[in-house]
């Protein structure tokens, strides 16, 4: 036994296995050497790609573009104009005591001043906790939404709002998961944030994969022979994640899929879990909900249906809002067990309650300004002007990389996001098994290194086996960085022919 003494209580041998066992590609690795990079531009001796330190020749790109993150803001998305005065009001209600220097000078409309004073009127004050499962009228409003989308009525008590999306899947997951042998259905390629949480709680991932072939859809007999294989092995399988739109594919299930896993749910007695974050984020067709879905089949075959447990999630963090620092999101729960719903409460009322301000900024986005209205005509460009320019260069991309030797691309849908596969020459195969990495992580390394553009490796979401891809969001502003990826991947092609 060594006579040295110990010098601090905590060490990597000893601390939770399962917080070593999570991974997070979108902040992994790559992200780390990007933001080196983005920091060395600012200096007058910058880091060069092969070295930690500062080095004596300059990067070969003058920005870095973080195309690996869902982070619209950090790439000059622009706040709502109408939220934002919201929330300034709701922070300094001083304000309020001169509506018209507001009005007259500081271009706040009267709907604005509304806004913030019944809000106050509902909080008393965005530094003081609101009940656990959110204030009372935000939750009324978000059931007005909810609703108008779906023609169905939603009740406030079903809804709880939460620190974004995150945080409800943190809390369903809490509750769901019992034990090593519980298992939850995910999607493969997925948003790791489920791998990652069942991960750290010590339960089991059992993958299902999606459909390349169909748009990135679900393919119903896959689903079965997974939740087959999972239970053969020992999973006591509990739930299913659908995430539509989807992340990384940038695919929207049709009514006629999201019918046919709700119908699957019922049978096997599964608790659906629809992460429908993007859910204003749609190019082609229109946006189906999952609860949508589920009340119409309720109509049609209550017996089969009525058990049906949903929890579907939204968020202010992605859309045309784009406020993923205002932490501000909601889950709505269908045909739960009145006694589970009191301990998913208790759990939310460990954390106190989500942030005031974020679920102010729920309100206003269930709530928008209303045609007619003062702050209508602002808020109907900023939300045009972003989709249209989320569109654009969802177009632009795809389009790039249909012009990349050994690339293939879904056409985007919806979401934010494009999950290319790539088929490189077998010299830079070899080359990536040289330096222990995978094709997908090799490639984006070297992208990352020669253009400052950063994405992350399909591995990181899950790939089917011997198959490449990478994840890139659209959100980066203009297109000369698409005209980067083009130069890059052909001048690496030529390099490994």
């Amino acid at each position: 036994m060594s006579s040295t003494p110990r010098l601090r209580s905590l060490n990597i041998d000893n601390i939770n296995p399962h917080v070593k066992t999570a991974k997070y590609a979108v902040r992994g690795e790559l992200a780390v050497r990007a933001e080196k990079y983005r920091q060395a531009l600012t200096s007058d001796k910058p880091a060069t790609p092969d070295s930690d330190n500062e080095g004596r020749s300059k990067l070969p790109f003058e920005s870095v573009i973080s195309a690996n993150i869902g982070n619209p803001q950090q790439l000059d998305q622009k706040p709502i104009t109408f939220f934002r005065q919201v929330t300034s009001l709701l922070e300094n209600p001083l304000l309020l005591e001169k509506p018209q220097i507001l009005i007259d000078h500081l271009g706040y409309h009267q709907d604005v001043i509304d806004r913030a004073q019944w809000l106050l009127s509902e909080l008393n004050s965005v530094g003081a906790y609101s009940v656990s499962q959110g204030v009372p009228g935000v939750r009324d409003s978000v059931a007005r939404f909810i609703e108008k989308r779906d023609g169905h009525p939603a009740d406030p008590a079903s809804i709880y709002l939460t620190a974004g999306a995150s945080a409800g899947v943190n809390t369903l997951l809490h509750v769901i998961c019992a034990g090593p042998q519980t298992g939850v259905l995910v999607p493969i390629p997925q948003y790791p944030l489920y791998t990652a949480t069942l991960a750290l709680l010590n339960a089991r991932c059992v993958p299902y994969e999606l459909d390349e072939s169909k748009g990135w859809g679900t393919d119903l007999e896959t689903i079965k022979a997974s939740l087959k294989k999972g239970r053969d092995d020992g999973a006591d399988v509990r739930a299913m994640v659908v995430i539509n739109p989807g992340n990384p594919t940038g695919a929207s299930l049709t009514s006629e899929e999201i019918e046919s896993v709700i119908a699957f749910a019922a049978d096997e007695k599964l608790v659906l879990l629809a992460d429908e974050v993007y859910q204003t984020n749609i190019f082609e067709g229109t946006f189906t909900s999952f609860k949508k879905a589920l009340r119409d089949l309720q109509q049609k075959d209550g017996e089969r249906y009525k058990n049906v447990e949903l929890a579907s999630l939204h968020s202010v963090s992605k859309g045309m809002v784009g406020e993923c620092g205002q932490r501000g999101g909601y889950m709505e729960l269908i045909g739960f067990d009145p006694q589970v719903v009191e301990q998913i409460y208790k759990f939310v009322s460990i954390g106190l309650c989500p942030p005031v301000i974020g679920q102010c900024i729920v309100e206003c986005m269930v709530n928008p300004p209303a045609e007619g209205s003062p702050s209508y005509p602002l808020y109907r460009k900023e939300y045009d002007t972003i989709f249209n320019g989320l569109r654009d260069r969802a177009d632009a991309l795809y389009k790039a990389f249909q012009d990349m030797e050994g690339v293939k691309c879904q056409k985007p849908t919806g979401s934010m996001y494009l999950f290319p596969t790539i088929e490189l020459p077998e010299k830079a195969t070899q080359a990536a098994k040289d330096e222990g990495k995978g094709v997908d992580e090799f490639y984006v390394s070297k992208m990352l290194d020669a253009t400052g553009v950063c994405m992350v490796p399909g591995s990181g979401f899950g790939q089917k086996e011997n198959t490449f891809h990478f994840r890139t969001t659209f959100l980066p502003p203009g297109t000369d960085w698409v005209d980067r990826l083009r130069k890059f991947h052909g001048e690496f092609v030529q390099e490994f022919r």
